[in-house]
């Protein structure tokens, strides 16, 4: 595959979005702003954008800057145009799109989390290893990586700063769904979600906590619920996390709230707490990493504070101080502003654009990779397991994959 260059500027990267509601206004944003706020290798440039709804995705296409809008998503793929496909869409049609778009020579990235199912994972795995082969990168959607302050606490923790890891606790809690009269959208259809709060935001504290540890996790003991088992028909199309009820009702079929404790590969203890039923928790992540030495906080609706306490200073002075992530040396800040003045969510879309079009143009492997949402799959599924025999520890199986022969050359060049 080749990119395109243009007028003596930097060769583009034509980029197809599948999918155009929240995440796909999301990564949208992400991908008009990578290229203004950084300097890239390539130039990414909005080709086209698919969705099924022909008035809907044309004006999804205007709004948001698409050069062109598809009905079909397999028509996106075949456009010659389109290098790089950006796969939005409900978790149901994950894998399908996203093999098809790799067998075609194109780049992915896929929104979290990366299937409905394990065996959906690894297809999916798989061919993003044999894409390797040829050139080509997989990378899956955990923006909330992307937040500077997290990867701040991630070089921390890579750095020795906590000494070896005791304690990872990590809640997400939000309240759209406290309303039991609030309808019955694809995110409570098992057959289109997979799962409910466990899969939307259970699989982002999984992958943040494996991420800032730097390590698995290896077993879980869990409980899930659903609190609301019937919900009004949707009336029309939903809107993000805002839609209408018609007549008539509908079983819901995903958990509205997971709890689960875990431990990491090193034998460090970890908690979850996710919940789309917490009453005024909008978008509520927290976290706290403990080690020998100090520890770490975060709070996602102060995304630009991180809280450290280094537990090696003397006691009378010691305690936890407030960084303010936003120095130009803190990750990500050198496309922004000055120091103090504070970044938000849609930012860390920009910052994923970012590191994909890197890895793009220089062949090495994105993360998270494929390979890192496969994981967090089989751990969303032994919660699932866990659960479903009243909590008892259920280990993880880690995936064995060989990384392509080119990942490997590739590593090596880093």
């Amino acid at each position: 595959m080749e990119q395109v260059t243009q007028g003596g500027t930097a060769p583009t990267l034509g980029i197809g979005l599948i999918g155009y509601a929240f995440m796909g206004a999301a990564h949208s944003q992400g991908w008009r702003t990578a290229g203004r706020a950084f300097d890239l290798p390539l130039r990414p440039v909005l080709a086209a954008v698919a969705g099924r709804d022909p008035s809907a995705v044309r004006a999804a296409a205007e709004r948001h800057g698409w050069a062109a809008a598809e009905t079909d998503w397999r028509a996106l793929i075949a456009r010659d145009d389109v290098h790089l496909v950006d796969v939005c869409t409900p978790g149901d049609s994950h894998a399908e799109i996203a093999i098809a778009a790799l067998e075609a020579g194109k780049h992915v990235l896929c929104e979290k989390p990366l299937a409905n199912s394990v065996a959906e994972a690894e297809a999916m795995t798989a061919a993003a290893a044999r894409a390797g082969e040829r050139g080509q990168v997989a990378m899956v959607g955990f923006n909330y990586r992307r937040v500077p302050a997290l990867a701040y606490a991630r070089a921390l923790v890579a750095e020795g700063r906590l000494g070896a890891l005791r304690h990872v606790r990590v809640t997400y809690l939000q309240d759209w769904l406290v309303d039991p009269d609030f309808p019955l959208t694809w995110r409570l259809e098992r057959e289109h979600a997979g799962s409910g709060a466990l899969g939307d935001l259970g699989a982002h504290i999984v992958d943040l906590a494996q991420h800032l540890a730097g390590e698995p996790l290896v077993g879980v003991s869990a409980q899930l619920e659903t609190f609301v088992r019937e919900r009004p028909l949707l009336a029309g199309a939903s809107a993000g996390l805002r839609a209408s009820g018609g007549p008539g009702h509908g079983p819901v079929t995903v958990d509205d709230a997971a709890v689960f404790t875990g431990r990491l590969a090193s034998g460090a203890l970890a908690t979850f707490e996710a919940s789309r039923m917490a009453p005024g928790r909008k978008n509520a992540l927290r976290l706290e990493i403990d080690g020998e030495h100090g520890s770490l906080a975060f709070d996602l609706e102060r995304l630009n504070e991180l809280s450290f306490h280094d537990h090696t200073e003397p006691a009378v002075t010691a305690g936890f101080r407030r960084i303010l992530v936003t120095e130009p040396g803190h990750p990500y800040l050198e496309g922004w502003w000055p120091p103090g003045h504070a970044l938000g969510y849609e930012h860390t879309f920009a910052h994923q654009a970012r590191d994909l079009v890197h890895a793009v143009a220089t062949g090495t492997a994105p993360e998270p990779s494929f390979a890192d949402g496969l994981q967090v799959q089989r751990v969303l599924a032994a919660v699932e397991e866990s659960a479903a025999r009243n909590a008892v520890y259920t280990p993880v199986p880690v995936p064995v994959l060989a990384p392509a022969p080119e990942a490997e050359r590739a590593q090596a060049r880093v």
